[in-house]
């Protein structure tokens, strides 16, 4: 692949592309429910930040995480600042593992990826169920979780074949 240093403005489209997708993301509320599987849904917005956040990707700021997750809650209709909590503690989790790691592991990082999102899933659902009285079917966050964890390995493997193309 050829060095994007020498493009010019494509550069930054390209360095920008994982925020964009994010937003996107956000906006579109992609979990593949176009499909109409009824137990079919995965949170493409947490396999995102979870892997630009462990490998300290420079464009991918927390505050525009942050944002991002104020227009999720908007456009899901979820109590405003649920999911920004959601995707700052997925941040958070991830810089900690990425700083107190010696040799990173793809595995090691699967397996953490679904401690983290069982916990922020079992958090909104706590949360949203609680304090909010939302009903809630826990089978779709179940199926969410096990759906998000699968194709983690599969973006990752796409998202490390985009951060070579940036010689990062």
């Amino acid at each position: 692949m050829a060095n994007l240093k020498t493009r010019g403005s494509f550069t930054k489209l390209y360095t920008w592309l994982p925020i964009l997708i994010l937003y996107i993301s956000v906006l579109n509320e992609f979990d593949l429910n176009y499909l109409n599987l009824k137990y079919f849904s995965f949170n493409f917005p947490f396999i995102l930040i979870f892997f630009f956040t462990l490998k300290d990707f420079k464009q991918f700021d927390y505050i525009l995480v942050f944002i991002a997750g104020l227009f999720n809650d908007t456009v899901v209709g979820l109590p405003l600042g649920i999911s920004s909590l959601s995707y700052t503690l997925l941040c958070i989790a991830t810089a900690y593992i990425r700083n107190i790691t010696i040799r990173p592991s793809p595995i090691k990082d699967w397996f953490y990826f679904l401690f983290i999102i069982s916990l922020i899933n079992s958090l909104n659902y706590s949360t949203l169920s609680l304090f909010f009285s939302y009903d809630l079917i826990l089978m779709n966050y179940l199926v969410n979780t096990f759906f998000t964890f699968l194709f983690y390995i599969i973006f990752a493997s796409i998202f490390k074949y985009y951060l070579k193309g940036l010689n990062v």
